[in-house]
């Protein structure tokens, strides 16, 4: 748990923004080492003086953060060899005009579908089955792959894809191969239990209106989901890499990869799309997580890709919430910032002791170590340079920047001695261009 000063603190932000923005009520956690380590909230859940106060338990509708609970899904049936990011929507799902439309385009809103259904506020409205919502001829705005575009219909379709892989409705399928495991009993499609009303609040008095709530069916996996402040703190966890094996840490490090950033003329990009999750940058610092919004209700959840620590929010208001939940992160990591893992010698791969020192690719100067069971070249994040994991006898590939998945070959002398490196057919040796190394278009003299 965190000192007292820091919850004070923690605690005045959320008050504060529960006042000055006008919400009926707020409420916040914050998640480190897949602990919720504080969590608050303040208001009531029916927005009245007398209503009964939001806790840590209190349901919330969390929006699109539903959708990163469908993306798992879909990662799931890829990992068990049942579709591939590449298949078109028509290898599944016959019957739309935009068939053509990758999987992968739609996790990432990349496939160019429209935003919304065809007809009357989704969001506001009883949904259909998915045969009457593509009935509806839903097209294509843009050309597939052109560039970011968000489309809650893209979710709808990839609902259908795991309704059909899995036999059981999306709903089902979340609870059971997502919810169940991991302790999750307090998020569903419905509110249940204690959960609060959806509300907006007039602009100029202050007033309240009920918003309504409904099954949205085949739109559900666009943004159904219900859940609280400790279940979405679980979910939290989950992002940080705890998946308790629902999925392993290379697909979800995958679904984190920007696939496409929201690019708005003049400014610097700050948000990113991946494979299901939304993937932030503040001045170099990476967050991943999604954002929800429905009628009466406003969410998000974020965690900080550094250091593992997480953050979930939620208002029942249907707009107003000015306060950033990344802020409650940096209170955190100002007063309270995480002890690095403490250092232990790990002695490195045989092979890879006599690969450290300096190294030269032309005239310049590189240098190899070996660090934390990889035989990193350059530093990682500046250049060229990256860390290299064992692939087989004398090779390694690359896990890093430019020489991502790229092998590197140790070449050896007829006596066993290394000769020269061979990266993805660049020549690195232990001289500025060694007349002993083999080297593409000679070595050349000096002079």
């Amino acid at each position: 748990m965190i000192q007292d000063y820091t919850a004070r603190l923690l605690n005045h932000t959320l008050a504060t923004a529960q006042h000055d923005d006008r919400l009926p009520s707020i409420a916040a956690g914050l998640v480190r080492d897949g602990e919720l380590i504080w969590s608050q909230a303040y208001g009531t859940i029916d927005g009245r003086a007398d209503g009964t106060p939001a806790d840590a338990d209190t349901q919330y509708r969390i929006g699109s953060i539903t959708k990163t609970l469908t993306g798992v899904l879909i990662m799931r049936l890829r990992d068990a060899g049942k579709l591939a990011l590449t298949d078109r929507f028509d290898d599944h799902v016959s019957g739309t005009e935009w068939g053509g439309v990758t999987i992968a385009q739609l996790l990432s809103h990349t496939g160019g579908l429209q935003s919304e259904t065809h007809g009357p506020w989704w969001e506001r409205t009883p949904g259909t089955g998915w045969e009457k919502l593509a009935a509806t001829k839903t097209q294509q705005r843009f050309r597939a792959g052109r560039h970011y575009h968000y489309s809650n219909l893209g979710y709808a379709a990839l609902g259908e894809i795991v309704a059909r892989h899995t036999g059981q409705s999306w709903s089902d399928a979340v609870r059971t191969e997502i919810l169940l495991p991991l302790g999750m009993d307090r998020t569903s499609p419905r509110p249940e239990g204690s959960a609060a009303q959806g509300l907006a609040v007039h602009p100029f008095a202050d007033l309240l209106l009920d918003e309504p709530e409904h099954d949205h069916a085949s739109m559900a996996p666009a943004g159904q989901l219900w859940s609280t402040v400790a279940d979405l703190g679980r979910w939290a966890a989950f992002l940080a890499g705890d998946t308790a094996d629902l999925l392993s840490a290379d697909t979800l490090a995958e679904m984190l990869e920007p696939q496409a950033i929201q690019d708005l003329p003049g400014q610097s990009w700050t948000n990113a799309h991946g494979l299901g999750f939304q993937v932030f940058n503040f001045g170099g610092q990476r967050m991943a997580g999604h954002g929800g919004s429905m009628p009466g209700f406003l969410a998000n959840l974020r965690v900080d890709l550094a250091s593992g620590d997480g953050v979930v929010l939620f208002a029942n208001t249907t707009a107003g919430l000015n306060f950033t939940a990344h802020s409650l992160i940096d209170l955190l990591h100002e007063h309270e910032p995480k002890l690095p893992e403490p250092w232990h010698a790990t002695p490195p791969a045989p092979e890879a002791l006599e690969l450290i020192g300096t190294w030269h690719w032309g005239p310049s100067v590189t240098s190899a170590s070996a660090k934390d069971g990889h035989l990193v070249l350059g530093a990682p994040g500046a250049g060229r340079g990256s860390r290299f994991r064992p692939d087989g006898p004398d090779r390694w590939v690359g896990l890093d920047g430019y020489h991502t998945g790229e092998p590197l070959e140790v070449i050896r002398r007829p006596d066993g001695t290394v000769s020269h490196l061979d990266l993805a057919s660049f020549r690195f040796t232990r001289t500025p261009y060694d007349p002993e190394a083999d080297l593409p278009g000679g070595p050349g003299t000096w002079a």
